[in-house]
């Protein structure tokens, strides 16, 4: 069995996610997309149109936390199962999903 990547008593994440260069793109994709809103604001563009944008960010956004969410379940809860700690693993999953429900 394989501990190299997960210290215990640690909550941090492994070091490197397997999504890792795809959330990076989409976070730098949001980024983009933050600032043209902060432009439509700066130059008072029509609400509607404000809101869509809005609405597309905070879609995104959602599609990197599903990304994170998995590669934290099928890698940290997983090794916590194998490892028999399941009591964390259980809680960190509860954690994820009170989180998730926000």
């Amino acid at each position: 069995m394989d501990h190299t990547h997960h210290q215990h008593g640690q909550s941090a994440a492994p070091k490197s996610t397997k999504n890792k260069s795809t959330l990076l793109r989409r976070l730098k994709i949001i980024e983009g997309q933050v600032r043209g809103l902060q432009a439509m604001v700066t130059e008072d563009t029509y609400c509607v149109d404000v809101i869509t944008q809005t609405s597309a960010v905070k879609q995104a956004l959602s599609n990197v936390e599903d990304l994170l969410l998995e590669d934290h379940l099928s890698g940290c809860i997983i090794q916590q199962v194998k490892s028999g700690e399941e009591e964390k693993a259980k809680e960190e999953i509860l954690k994820v999903y009170k989180l998730k429900r926000k």
